[in-house]
């Protein structure tokens, strides 16, 4: 039943009573949320009303004790400044958009990515940001190529330094494979290939790359074949590379003999 403008009582399945609100501009029907009084929910609407007719509020007018959740002001503001409704807290501007985590930060990215995350919503653990797709959490780094095990100054970087400036040219990925390591030389790269196994083996250092990277690989197959692991270690795609250029290098490449003398004692 409704009770105040915008409010309406619910019951919880432990009999509880709450109020939801919501408001309607435009067309749309838009949810402000679950409020644990009719009072609050109703504040919450005339706060919504407010945001809607007052184009000289911005996103950074927050303050944390407002009454309506900071995603459903973004969701207003977004929806009164540009006609376009999403439920994540996106803000669109020309060329790209922004999409806040919190009223404190900011992540900002291209517009090609607006459908992607208009249907998935970012969390952050521990500094990192993730969502989750078909049940699976997954990394938003993996979208640029990063892998899960990169470190960032040394496989990955933001051109700029900015980390919450997630536009695809502010992104550099200087590794993208498992197990290698672009050492500095004076006279042309090395990338070092290693395998962590009770610590960390290098299986060799090679001149590009993906030779490093198919190194790798061959080692975890000779562990393998020769039972010294029976952990299932990540291997690498080689991405423009077809099967024959593939075989004639995984032939070809040499392991460290520190790789070919382990024996089972050291097994995982």
């Amino acid at each position: 039943m409704q009770s105040l403008p915008g409010v309406y009582e619910s019951v919880k399945k432990n009999g509880q009573k709450y109020y939801r609100s919501s408001i309607t501009y435009d067309g749309r029907h838009i949810s402000l949320g679950s409020f644990e009084s009719s009072i609050l929910a109703h504040n919450g609407y005339l706060l919504a009303k407010k945001i809607i007719s007052s184009p000289q509020l911005t996103i950074y007018d927050y303050e944390d004790h407002m009454c309506l959740a900071f995603d459903k002001w973004v969701v207003l503001m977004n929806y009164r400044d540009h006609h376009y409704y999403f439920s994540t807290p996106i803000y669109m501007h020309k060329n790209y958009f922004s999409y806040f985590i919190s009223y404190t930060e900011e992540l900002i990215f291209d517009i090609q990515d607006l459908f992607y995350y208009a249907n998935h919503k970012i969390h952050k653990r521990k500094g990192y940001y993730f969502v989750n797709d078909y049940g699976m959490q997954v990394n938003i780094m993996s979208r640029y190529g990063v892998k899960n095990h990169s470190v960032l100054g040394r496989d990955h970087r933001f051109v700029d330094g900015d980390i919450h400036n997630l536009r695809y040219d502010n992104i550099q990925v200087i590794n993208p494979y498992y197990g290698v390591i672009l050492e500095r030389s004076l006279v042309a790269p090395i990338y070092k290939s290693t395998l962590n196994i009770h610590g960390n083996y290098v299986i060799g250092r090679y001149k590009d790359s993906a030779t490093a990277a198919i190194a790798y690989n061959k080692a975890i197959d000779y562990l393998h074949k020769n039972g010294i692991i029976q952990k299932d270690f990540p291997k690498n795609y080689i991405a423009d590379m077809n099967q024959e250029t593939y075989a004639a290098i995984y032939k070809k490449v040499k392991i460290s003999n520190k790789i070919l003398d382990l024996k089972k004692s050291s097994t995982n």
